[in-house]
Protein backbone atom coordinates (compact mmCIF):
# COMPACT_ATOMS: atom_id res chain seq x y z
CA UNK A 1 0.00 0.00 0.00
CA UNK A 2 1.28 3.33 -1.10
CA UNK A 3 2.64 5.88 1.83
CA UNK A 4 -0.07 8.63 1.11
CA UNK A 5 2.08 11.17 2.60
CA UNK A 6 3.73 11.42 -0.83
CA UNK A 7 2.59 12.38 -4.12
CA UNK A 8 2.00 9.58 -6.43
CA UNK A 9 -1.48 7.51 -7.47
CA UNK A 10 -3.16 4.67 -6.47
CA UNK A 11 -3.74 1.89 -8.83
CA UNK A 12 -7.17 2.30 -10.82
CA UNK A 13 -9.67 -0.61 -9.71
CA UNK A 14 -13.00 -1.65 -11.96
CA UNK A 15 -15.28 -4.28 -12.71
CA UNK A 16 -16.64 -4.00 -16.33
CA UNK A 17 -13.52 -2.62 -18.41
CA UNK A 18 -10.14 -1.24 -18.62
CA UNK A 19 -7.91 0.95 -20.32
CA UNK A 20 -4.68 2.41 -19.75
CA UNK A 21 -3.09 4.92 -22.24
CA UNK A 22 -0.21 7.76 -22.24
CA UNK A 23 -2.68 10.45 -22.80
CA UNK A 24 -5.99 11.13 -21.19
CA UNK A 25 -7.87 12.21 -24.62
CA UNK A 26 -7.10 8.17 -26.03
CA UNK A 27 -7.97 7.02 -22.94
CA UNK A 28 -11.11 8.40 -22.83
CA UNK A 29 -12.01 7.35 -26.29
CA UNK A 30 -11.25 3.96 -25.40
CA UNK A 31 -13.18 3.71 -22.06
CA UNK A 32 -16.41 5.45 -24.80
CA UNK A 33 -15.84 2.64 -26.93
CA UNK A 34 -15.93 -0.01 -24.27
CA UNK A 35 -18.98 1.81 -22.61
CA UNK A 36 -20.88 2.13 -26.10
CA UNK A 37 -20.76 -1.83 -26.30
CA UNK A 38 -16.98 -2.19 -28.40
CA UNK A 39 -14.44 -4.96 -27.44
CA UNK A 40 -10.99 -4.33 -26.27
CA UNK A 41 -9.89 -4.82 -30.06
CA UNK A 42 -12.00 -1.93 -30.74
CA UNK A 43 -10.85 0.36 -27.89
CA UNK A 44 -7.75 -0.30 -28.65
CA UNK A 45 -7.54 0.99 -32.45
CA UNK A 46 -9.44 4.04 -31.34
CA UNK A 47 -7.34 5.08 -28.63
CA UNK A 48 -4.23 4.34 -30.79
CA UNK A 49 -6.05 6.77 -33.49
CA UNK A 50 -5.98 9.47 -31.02
CA UNK A 51 -2.62 8.85 -29.71
CA UNK A 52 -1.34 9.33 -33.31
CA UNK A 53 -2.82 12.68 -33.43
CA UNK A 54 -1.99 13.85 -30.25
CA UNK A 55 1.08 12.10 -29.25
CA UNK A 56 2.47 12.52 -33.08
CA UNK A 57 6.10 12.86 -32.28
CA UNK A 58 5.76 9.39 -31.07
CA UNK A 59 3.46 7.22 -32.76
CA UNK A 60 1.72 7.85 -36.09
CA UNK A 61 -0.09 6.14 -39.08
CA UNK A 62 3.04 6.65 -40.81
CA UNK A 63 4.49 4.39 -38.03
CA UNK A 64 4.48 0.21 -37.28
CA UNK A 65 2.12 -1.89 -34.85
CA UNK A 66 2.78 -4.83 -32.61
CA UNK A 67 -0.48 -6.39 -30.92
CA UNK A 68 -0.78 -8.98 -28.37
CA UNK A 69 -4.15 -10.66 -27.40
CA UNK A 70 -6.14 -13.54 -25.02
CA UNK A 71 -10.10 -13.80 -26.02
CA UNK A 72 -12.56 -14.31 -23.02
CA UNK A 73 -10.15 -14.35 -20.18
CA UNK A 74 -8.28 -17.23 -21.58
CA UNK A 75 -4.60 -18.04 -21.94
CA UNK A 76 -4.31 -18.41 -25.63
CA UNK A 77 -1.94 -15.55 -26.58
CA UNK A 78 -2.55 -14.20 -30.52
CA UNK A 79 0.50 -12.38 -31.56
CA UNK A 80 0.16 -9.80 -34.86
CA UNK A 81 3.18 -8.33 -36.27
CA UNK A 82 2.44 -5.06 -38.06
CA UNK A 83 5.91 -3.84 -38.62
CA UNK A 84 6.90 -2.70 -42.41
CA UNK A 85 9.25 -3.53 -45.04
CA UNK A 86 12.33 -1.80 -46.68
CA UNK A 87 11.83 -1.26 -50.36
CA UNK A 88 11.99 -3.84 -52.26
CA UNK A 89 14.70 -1.98 -54.33
CA UNK A 90 16.60 -1.56 -50.84
CA UNK A 91 19.62 -3.71 -51.39
CA UNK A 92 22.98 -3.95 -50.05
CA UNK A 93 24.79 -3.05 -53.00
CA UNK A 94 22.86 -0.39 -53.60
CA UNK A 95 24.21 1.24 -50.39
CA UNK A 96 28.03 -0.14 -50.87
CA UNK A 97 27.60 1.77 -54.42
CA UNK A 98 26.98 4.80 -53.16
CA UNK A 99 29.39 4.47 -50.32
CA UNK A 100 27.02 4.36 -47.17
CA UNK A 101 28.20 3.34 -43.74
CA UNK A 102 25.34 3.73 -41.95
CA UNK A 103 21.48 4.41 -42.46
CA UNK A 104 20.91 7.67 -40.40
CA UNK A 105 18.23 8.05 -38.49
CA UNK A 106 16.84 11.26 -40.08
CA UNK A 107 17.61 10.13 -43.84
CA UNK A 108 14.70 9.39 -46.24
CA UNK A 109 16.87 5.49 -46.31
CA UNK A 110 15.48 4.59 -42.72
CA UNK A 111 11.73 4.95 -43.91
CA UNK A 112 10.38 1.72 -43.52
CA UNK A 113 6.38 0.89 -45.58
CA UNK A 114 4.50 1.67 -42.62
CA UNK A 115 2.92 -0.56 -41.12
CA UNK A 116 0.01 0.04 -38.74
CA UNK A 117 -2.59 0.98 -40.41
CA UNK A 118 -2.74 -2.65 -42.17
CA UNK A 119 -2.55 -4.26 -38.39
CA UNK A 120 -5.24 -2.20 -37.27
CA UNK A 121 -7.39 -3.08 -40.17
CA UNK A 122 -6.63 -6.98 -40.51
CA UNK A 123 -7.10 -7.73 -36.29
CA UNK A 124 -10.40 -5.25 -36.87
CA UNK A 125 -11.56 -7.59 -39.52
CA UNK A 126 -11.28 -10.55 -37.93
CA UNK A 127 -11.53 -9.64 -34.12
CA UNK A 128 -13.43 -6.35 -33.72
CA UNK A 129 -16.89 -5.49 -33.43
CA UNK A 130 -18.00 -2.11 -34.32
CA UNK A 131 -17.49 -0.54 -38.01
CA UNK A 132 -14.11 0.57 -38.79
CA UNK A 133 -14.74 4.06 -39.54
CA UNK A 134 -16.38 4.43 -36.40
CA UNK A 135 -13.67 4.51 -34.50
CA UNK A 136 -11.55 7.00 -36.24
CA UNK A 137 -13.68 9.69 -35.38
CA UNK A 138 -12.64 11.27 -32.12
CA UNK A 139 -9.21 11.01 -33.45
CA UNK A 140 -10.40 13.14 -36.81
CA UNK A 141 -12.09 15.42 -35.01
CA UNK A 142 -9.09 16.22 -32.96
CA UNK A 143 -6.76 16.54 -35.25
CA UNK A 144 -9.44 18.99 -37.50
CA UNK A 145 -10.74 20.72 -34.81
CA UNK A 146 -7.61 20.86 -32.50
CA UNK A 147 -6.42 19.30 -29.57
CA UNK A 148 -4.78 20.84 -26.29
CA UNK A 149 -0.86 20.28 -25.89
CA UNK A 150 -0.17 18.41 -22.69
CA UNK A 151 3.27 18.56 -20.67
CA UNK A 152 4.76 15.34 -21.86
CA UNK A 153 3.80 16.32 -25.69
CA UNK A 154 5.53 19.68 -25.49
CA UNK A 155 8.58 18.84 -23.65
CA UNK A 156 8.86 16.40 -26.82
CA UNK A 157 8.77 18.83 -28.90
CA UNK A 158 10.73 21.69 -27.18
CA UNK A 159 13.36 18.96 -27.29
CA UNK A 160 13.25 18.32 -31.11
CA UNK A 161 12.62 21.83 -32.03
CA UNK A 162 15.95 21.72 -33.91
CA UNK A 163 14.54 19.27 -36.62
CA UNK A 164 11.49 20.57 -36.61
CA UNK A 165 13.23 24.40 -37.97
CA UNK A 166 15.22 22.44 -40.30
CA UNK A 167 12.68 20.83 -42.12
CA UNK A 168 9.85 22.83 -44.07
CA UNK A 169 7.29 20.52 -44.13
CA UNK A 170 6.94 18.38 -40.97
CA UNK A 171 8.20 22.39 -39.51
CA UNK A 172 5.00 23.91 -41.01
CA UNK A 173 2.93 21.53 -39.51
CA UNK A 174 4.29 21.21 -36.30
CA UNK A 175 5.52 25.26 -35.65
CA UNK A 176 2.60 26.63 -37.34
CA UNK A 177 3.64 30.57 -37.96
CA UNK A 178 7.33 29.66 -37.03
CA UNK A 179 6.20 28.81 -33.11
CA UNK A 180 6.14 26.07 -31.42
CA UNK A 181 3.41 25.33 -29.75
CA UNK A 182 3.31 25.17 -26.32
CA UNK A 183 1.47 23.63 -23.25
CA UNK A 184 -1.97 24.22 -23.36
CA UNK A 185 -2.03 25.51 -26.86
CA UNK A 186 -4.81 24.13 -29.11
CA UNK A 187 -2.68 22.22 -32.17
CA UNK A 188 -4.49 21.46 -35.48
CA UNK A 189 -3.43 18.84 -38.54
CA UNK A 190 -6.41 19.22 -41.00
CA UNK A 191 -4.10 17.17 -43.91
CA UNK A 192 -3.78 14.27 -41.52
CA UNK A 193 -7.66 14.60 -40.88
CA UNK A 194 -8.32 14.63 -44.44
CA UNK A 195 -5.88 10.48 -44.98
CA UNK A 196 -8.03 9.55 -41.61
CA UNK A 197 -11.23 10.27 -42.90
CA UNK A 198 -10.04 8.59 -46.70
CA UNK A 199 -9.12 5.37 -44.24
CA UNK A 200 -12.04 5.73 -42.12
CA UNK A 201 -14.36 5.39 -45.74
CA UNK A 202 -12.15 2.64 -47.38
CA UNK A 203 -10.51 1.58 -44.71
CA UNK A 204 -6.51 -0.06 -45.38
CA UNK A 205 -6.62 0.52 -49.27
CA UNK A 206 -7.37 4.30 -48.62
CA UNK A 207 -3.71 4.44 -47.12
CA UNK A 208 -1.74 1.65 -49.25
CA UNK A 209 -3.55 2.13 -52.36
CA UNK A 210 -4.63 5.57 -54.55
CA UNK A 211 -4.19 9.03 -54.11
CA UNK A 212 -2.14 8.71 -50.50
CA UNK A 213 -0.29 5.85 -51.49
CA UNK A 214 0.72 7.89 -54.58
CA UNK A 215 1.62 11.25 -52.61
CA UNK A 216 3.51 9.34 -49.95
CA UNK A 217 5.97 7.68 -52.61
CA UNK A 218 6.04 10.93 -54.59
CA UNK A 219 7.18 12.77 -51.68
CA UNK A 220 9.69 9.82 -50.37
CA UNK A 221 10.90 9.71 -54.13
CA UNK A 222 11.72 13.63 -54.03
CA UNK A 223 14.03 13.35 -50.99
CA UNK A 224 15.46 9.89 -52.88
CA UNK A 225 14.20 7.12 -51.36
CA UNK A 226 13.70 3.89 -53.12
CA UNK A 227 9.85 3.73 -52.37
CA UNK A 228 7.80 2.29 -54.94
CA UNK A 229 3.59 1.90 -55.30
CA UNK A 230 3.91 -1.69 -55.39
CA UNK A 231 6.07 -1.86 -51.90
CA UNK A 232 2.67 0.28 -50.29
CA UNK A 233 0.29 -1.69 -52.38
CA UNK A 234 1.86 -5.31 -51.14
CA UNK A 235 2.93 -4.39 -47.59
CA UNK A 236 1.16 -7.24 -45.55
CA UNK A 237 1.38 -8.26 -41.58
CA UNK A 238 0.98 -11.30 -40.16
CA UNK A 239 -0.37 -13.20 -37.33
CA UNK A 240 3.04 -14.96 -36.01
CA UNK A 241 3.58 -17.98 -33.00
CA UNK A 242 4.47 -15.80 -29.26
CA UNK A 243 7.69 -16.36 -28.04
CA UNK A 244 7.20 -17.18 -24.14
CA UNK A 245 9.02 -18.50 -21.09
CA UNK A 246 7.82 -19.51 -18.21
CA UNK A 247 8.73 -16.89 -14.36
CA UNK A 248 7.99 -18.57 -11.35
CA UNK A 249 4.93 -19.82 -12.29
CA UNK A 250 3.64 -17.24 -14.66
CA UNK A 251 4.16 -17.39 -18.81
CA UNK A 252 5.20 -14.19 -20.35
CA UNK A 253 5.08 -13.65 -23.99
CA UNK A 254 5.96 -11.70 -26.89
CA UNK A 255 5.80 -10.84 -30.26
CA UNK A 256 9.04 -12.89 -31.90
CA UNK A 257 11.66 -11.31 -33.89
CA UNK A 258 12.14 -9.03 -35.69
CA UNK A 259 10.51 -7.57 -31.92
CA UNK A 260 13.03 -7.13 -29.30
CA UNK A 261 10.80 -8.88 -27.25
CA UNK A 262 12.65 -12.25 -26.45
CA UNK A 263 15.63 -9.68 -24.90
CA UNK A 264 13.01 -9.56 -22.04
CA UNK A 265 12.36 -13.24 -21.74
CA UNK A 266 16.59 -13.79 -21.93
CA UNK A 267 16.70 -11.45 -19.09
CA UNK A 268 13.91 -13.28 -16.89
CA UNK A 269 15.26 -17.05 -17.72
CA UNK A 270 18.57 -15.39 -16.24
CA UNK A 271 17.54 -13.39 -13.22
CA UNK A 272 14.75 -16.74 -12.30
CA UNK A 273 17.98 -18.56 -11.25
CA UNK A 274 18.60 -15.64 -8.14
CA UNK A 275 16.41 -15.67 -4.88
CA UNK A 276 15.05 -12.01 -6.07
CA UNK A 277 12.23 -11.85 -3.54
CA UNK A 278 14.51 -12.15 -0.77
CA UNK A 279 15.90 -8.99 -1.77
CA UNK A 280 14.19 -5.45 -0.91
CA UNK A 281 12.80 -4.41 -3.74
CA UNK A 282 14.13 -1.18 -4.15
CA UNK A 283 18.15 -2.26 -3.71
CA UNK A 284 21.33 -1.86 -5.07
CA UNK A 285 21.27 -6.04 -4.78
CA UNK A 286 18.41 -6.23 -6.67
CA UNK A 287 19.07 -2.99 -9.25
CA UNK A 288 22.87 -4.84 -9.75
CA UNK A 289 21.26 -8.10 -10.70
CA UNK A 290 19.25 -6.74 -13.24
CA UNK A 291 21.67 -4.44 -14.99
CA UNK A 292 24.21 -7.89 -14.80
CA UNK A 293 21.16 -9.94 -16.79
CA UNK A 294 20.10 -7.16 -19.19
CA UNK A 295 23.78 -6.38 -20.20
CA UNK A 296 23.98 -10.18 -20.68
CA UNK A 297 20.50 -9.87 -22.82
CA UNK A 298 21.32 -6.89 -24.76
CA UNK A 299 24.51 -8.53 -26.17
CA UNK A 300 22.84 -11.62 -27.16
CA UNK A 301 20.13 -9.75 -29.03
CA UNK A 302 22.48 -7.36 -31.20
CA UNK A 303 24.84 -10.82 -31.86
CA UNK A 304 21.42 -12.64 -33.31
CA UNK A 305 18.08 -10.85 -33.66
CA UNK A 306 16.57 -10.12 -37.01
CA UNK A 307 13.75 -10.87 -39.49
CA UNK A 308 13.11 -14.37 -38.15
CA UNK A 309 13.70 -15.57 -42.00
CA UNK A 310 17.15 -14.20 -41.82
CA UNK A 311 17.97 -15.30 -37.90
CA UNK A 312 20.99 -18.11 -37.81
CA UNK A 313 20.15 -19.29 -34.39
CA UNK A 314 16.70 -20.61 -33.13
CA UNK A 315 14.07 -18.73 -30.62
CA UNK A 316 14.22 -22.61 -29.15
CA UNK A 317 17.95 -21.82 -28.76
CA UNK A 318 18.30 -18.67 -27.52
CA UNK A 319 15.50 -19.14 -24.92
CA UNK A 320 16.58 -22.06 -23.58
CA UNK A 321 16.95 -22.41 -19.96
CA UNK A 322 20.27 -24.07 -19.96
CA UNK A 323 22.13 -21.90 -22.23
CA UNK A 324 20.31 -19.46 -19.28
CA UNK A 325 22.41 -21.18 -16.55
CA UNK A 326 25.67 -20.86 -18.65
CA UNK A 327 24.53 -17.41 -18.85
CA UNK A 328 23.59 -16.89 -15.46
CA UNK A 329 27.34 -17.87 -14.31
CA UNK A 330 28.92 -14.41 -15.25
CA UNK A 331 27.26 -12.87 -12.87
CA UNK A 332 28.69 -11.79 -9.55
CA UNK A 333 26.31 -11.03 -7.26
CA UNK A 334 28.93 -8.70 -5.14
CA UNK A 335 30.66 -7.65 -8.54
CA UNK A 336 29.50 -5.48 -12.07
CA UNK A 337 31.51 -7.50 -15.29
CA UNK A 338 34.33 -6.04 -16.57
CA UNK A 339 34.12 -7.53 -20.16
CA UNK A 340 31.18 -5.61 -21.69
CA UNK A 341 31.39 -2.37 -22.93
CA UNK A 342 29.56 -0.25 -24.46
CA UNK A 343 26.31 -1.36 -26.28
CA UNK A 344 25.55 1.63 -28.32
CA UNK A 345 21.77 1.38 -26.62
CA UNK A 346 19.56 4.38 -26.59
CA UNK A 347 16.14 5.62 -25.38
CA UNK A 348 13.23 6.59 -27.78
CA UNK A 349 9.75 6.89 -26.78
CA UNK A 350 6.61 5.65 -28.35
CA UNK A 351 2.82 4.94 -27.06
CA UNK A 352 1.67 1.74 -25.35
CA UNK A 353 -1.74 0.87 -24.18
CA UNK A 354 -3.60 -1.76 -22.59
CA UNK A 355 -7.49 -2.74 -22.86
CA UNK A 356 -9.37 -5.37 -21.27
CA UNK A 357 -12.83 -5.57 -21.57
CA UNK A 358 -15.77 -6.97 -19.75
CA UNK A 359 -15.55 -10.20 -21.26
CA UNK A 360 -11.68 -10.16 -21.02
CA UNK A 361 -10.24 -9.92 -23.90
CA UNK A 362 -7.23 -8.59 -22.85
CA UNK A 363 -5.21 -6.62 -25.28
CA UNK A 364 -1.45 -5.15 -25.55
CA UNK A 365 -1.28 -2.74 -28.13
CA UNK A 366 2.26 -0.74 -29.47
CA UNK A 367 2.67 2.02 -31.99
CA UNK A 368 5.48 3.68 -33.20
CA UNK A 369 7.11 6.18 -35.55
CA UNK A 370 10.89 5.21 -33.29
CA UNK A 371 12.82 8.61 -33.15
CA UNK A 372 10.48 11.76 -32.12
CA UNK A 373 8.89 12.90 -34.73
CA UNK A 374 10.38 9.42 -36.70
CA UNK A 375 12.40 10.36 -39.86
CA UNK A 376 11.97 13.82 -39.47
CA UNK A 377 9.97 13.65 -43.28
CA UNK A 378 6.65 14.44 -43.54
CA UNK A 379 4.39 14.13 -46.32
CA UNK A 380 2.68 17.89 -47.15
CA UNK A 381 -0.55 16.41 -49.03
CA UNK A 382 -1.01 13.49 -46.57
CA UNK A 383 -0.01 15.29 -43.09
CA UNK A 384 1.71 11.77 -42.46
CA UNK A 385 4.90 11.51 -40.85
CA UNK A 386 7.23 8.57 -41.76
CA UNK A 387 8.97 6.78 -38.99
CA UNK A 388 12.75 5.91 -39.20
CA UNK A 389 12.52 1.97 -38.12
CA UNK A 390 15.40 1.18 -41.05
CA UNK A 391 17.61 3.27 -39.38
CA UNK A 392 18.11 -0.36 -37.12
CA UNK A 393 19.53 -1.94 -40.12
CA UNK A 394 22.88 -2.39 -40.36
CA UNK A 395 25.22 -2.45 -43.67
CA UNK A 396 27.39 -5.43 -42.49
CA UNK A 397 26.71 -8.20 -44.99
CA UNK A 398 27.73 -11.35 -42.59
CA UNK A 399 25.31 -9.96 -39.66
CA UNK A 400 21.52 -11.27 -40.34
CA UNK A 401 19.95 -7.81 -39.61
CA UNK A 402 22.11 -6.70 -42.55
CA UNK A 403 19.43 -4.28 -44.80
CA UNK A 404 18.07 -5.87 -47.74
CA UNK A 405 14.75 -5.91 -49.99
CA UNK A 406 11.30 -6.01 -48.51
CA UNK A 407 12.86 -6.51 -45.05
CA UNK A 408 11.55 -5.82 -41.78
CA UNK A 409 14.69 -4.11 -39.28
CA UNK A 410 15.30 -5.59 -35.65
CA UNK A 411 12.20 -3.73 -33.90
CA UNK A 412 12.13 -2.19 -30.48
CA UNK A 413 8.69 -1.89 -29.52
CA UNK A 414 7.03 -4.91 -27.31
CA UNK A 415 3.85 -5.01 -26.26
CA UNK A 416 3.65 -8.22 -23.48
CA UNK A 417 1.41 -10.71 -22.16
CA UNK A 418 0.95 -12.55 -18.87
CA UNK A 419 -0.71 -16.31 -18.65
CA UNK A 420 -1.47 -18.34 -15.41
CA UNK A 421 -2.51 -21.57 -16.13
CA UNK A 422 -5.33 -21.21 -18.30
CA UNK A 423 -6.28 -17.40 -17.57
CA UNK A 424 -4.94 -14.13 -18.72
CA UNK A 425 -3.48 -12.83 -16.01
CA UNK A 426 -1.71 -9.67 -16.90
CA UNK A 427 -1.51 -6.92 -20.37
CA UNK A 428 1.57 -4.89 -20.26
CA UNK A 429 4.28 -3.06 -21.73
CA UNK A 430 6.88 -0.73 -21.12
CA UNK A 431 7.87 2.32 -23.89
CA UNK A 432 11.40 3.66 -24.09
CA UNK A 433 13.28 2.74 -27.61
CA UNK A 434 16.00 -0.16 -26.52
CA UNK A 435 15.08 0.22 -22.80
CA UNK A 436 11.86 -1.86 -22.70
CA UNK A 437 12.86 -5.10 -21.93
CA UNK A 438 14.65 -3.91 -19.41
CA UNK A 439 11.36 -2.02 -17.88
CA UNK A 440 9.33 -5.27 -18.71
CA UNK A 441 11.53 -7.50 -16.63
CA UNK A 442 10.91 -4.57 -13.74
CA UNK A 443 7.28 -4.89 -14.17
CA UNK A 444 7.18 -8.52 -14.28
CA UNK A 445 9.71 -9.05 -11.07
CA UNK A 446 7.59 -6.40 -8.82
CA UNK A 447 4.33 -8.47 -9.68
CA UNK A 448 5.55 -12.27 -9.30
CA UNK A 449 8.49 -11.59 -6.98
CA UNK A 450 7.07 -8.91 -4.55
CA UNK A 451 3.18 -8.94 -5.09
CA UNK A 452 3.57 -4.99 -5.79
CA UNK A 453 0.12 -3.90 -7.90
CA UNK A 454 0.98 -2.58 -11.46
CA UNK A 455 0.47 1.20 -10.74
CA UNK A 456 3.08 1.09 -7.57
CA UNK A 457 5.86 -1.21 -10.05
CA UNK A 458 5.27 1.77 -12.74
CA UNK A 459 6.23 4.29 -10.08
CA UNK A 460 8.96 2.96 -9.13
CA UNK A 461 12.99 4.61 -9.80
CA UNK A 462 14.15 3.22 -13.16
CA UNK A 463 18.04 2.45 -14.41
CA UNK A 464 19.11 1.88 -17.42
CA UNK A 465 22.57 -0.53 -18.13
CA UNK A 466 24.07 0.92 -21.82
CA UNK A 467 26.64 -1.27 -21.36
CA UNK A 468 29.51 0.00 -18.98
CA UNK A 469 27.38 2.57 -17.99
CA UNK A 470 24.12 2.95 -16.06
CA UNK A 471 21.61 5.57 -16.72
CA UNK A 472 19.63 6.43 -13.13
CA UNK A 473 16.45 8.80 -12.69
CA UNK A 474 17.25 10.94 -10.55
CA UNK A 475 14.20 9.83 -8.19
CA UNK A 476 17.12 6.48 -6.92
CA UNK A 477 17.60 6.77 -3.53
CA UNK A 478 21.45 7.93 -2.82
CA UNK A 479 21.80 4.89 -0.90
CA UNK A 480 21.28 2.39 -4.14
CA UNK A 481 23.63 4.85 -6.11
CA UNK A 482 26.13 4.05 -3.32
CA UNK A 483 25.43 0.51 -3.29
CA UNK A 484 25.76 -0.14 -7.16
CA UNK A 485 28.95 2.60 -7.34
CA UNK A 486 30.43 0.27 -4.74
CA UNK A 487 30.15 -2.56 -7.06
CA UNK A 488 31.69 -1.44 -9.70
CA UNK A 489 28.78 0.18 -11.93
CA UNK A 490 29.88 3.31 -13.35
CA UNK A 491 26.82 5.61 -13.00
CA UNK A 492 25.03 8.75 -15.17
CA UNK A 493 22.04 10.99 -14.52
CA UNK A 494 19.47 10.12 -17.95
CA UNK A 495 18.65 13.01 -19.69
CA UNK A 496 15.11 12.45 -18.90
CA UNK A 497 12.68 9.99 -17.28
CA UNK A 498 13.10 6.59 -18.63
CA UNK A 499 10.61 4.97 -20.84
CA UNK A 500 6.40 4.81 -19.58
CA UNK A 501 4.07 2.36 -18.94
CA UNK A 502 1.11 0.59 -18.68
CA UNK A 503 -0.61 -2.61 -17.71
CA UNK A 504 -3.80 -4.00 -16.66
CA UNK A 505 -3.48 -6.97 -14.01
CA UNK A 506 -6.69 -9.42 -13.91
CA UNK A 507 -7.81 -10.80 -10.73
CA UNK A 508 -10.12 -13.56 -11.87
CA UNK A 509 -11.07 -14.76 -8.15
CA UNK A 510 -12.18 -11.37 -7.25
CA UNK A 511 -13.63 -10.48 -10.90
CA UNK A 512 -11.80 -7.31 -10.77
CA UNK A 513 -9.61 -5.19 -13.31
CA UNK A 514 -6.10 -3.28 -11.98
CA UNK A 515 -4.94 -0.66 -13.94
CA UNK A 516 -1.87 1.34 -13.99
CA UNK A 517 -0.14 4.09 -15.99
CA UNK A 518 3.32 6.39 -16.14
CA UNK A 519 3.48 9.41 -14.47
CA UNK A 520 6.44 10.26 -16.62
CA UNK A 521 3.13 10.49 -19.49
CA UNK A 522 0.19 12.50 -19.49
CA UNK A 523 -1.98 9.69 -19.74
CA UNK A 524 -4.23 7.49 -17.20
CA UNK A 525 -5.85 4.37 -16.11
CA UNK A 526 -9.75 4.12 -15.94
CA UNK A 527 -12.10 2.11 -15.89
CA UNK A 528 -16.21 1.81 -15.09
Amino acid sequence: MRDFHFPGRSAVHAQNGMVATSHPLASQTALQILKDGGNAIDASIAAAAVLAVVEPQMTGIGGDCFILFCSKGSSDVKAYNGSGRSPKAATLAHYQELGVQKIEATSVDAVTVPGAIEAWSQVHGDYGSKDFGALFQDAIGYARNGYPVHARVYNDWREIEWLLKSRDAIGKVFMPGGTLPKEGDIHRQEKLADTMTTIAEKGAAGFYQGPVAEKMVETLRALGGLHSLNDFAALKGNYVTPASTNYRGYDVHQVPPNNQGITALLMLNILEGFGISDLDPLSAERMHLEIEAGRIAYLMRDQYLADLDSMTVTLEQLLSKSWADELRKKISPEKAMTDIGDLGLETSDTVYLSVVDKDLNAVSFINSVYHSFGSGHLCPQTGVVFQNRGSSFNLNPDHPNCIGPEKRPMHTIMPGMMTKGDKVAMSFGVMGGDYQPFGQCRVVSDVVDFGLDVQASIDNPRVFARGAQVDVERSVPAAVLQGLSAMGHTMKLANGALGGGQAIFIDHDRGVLTGGSDPRKDGLAIGF
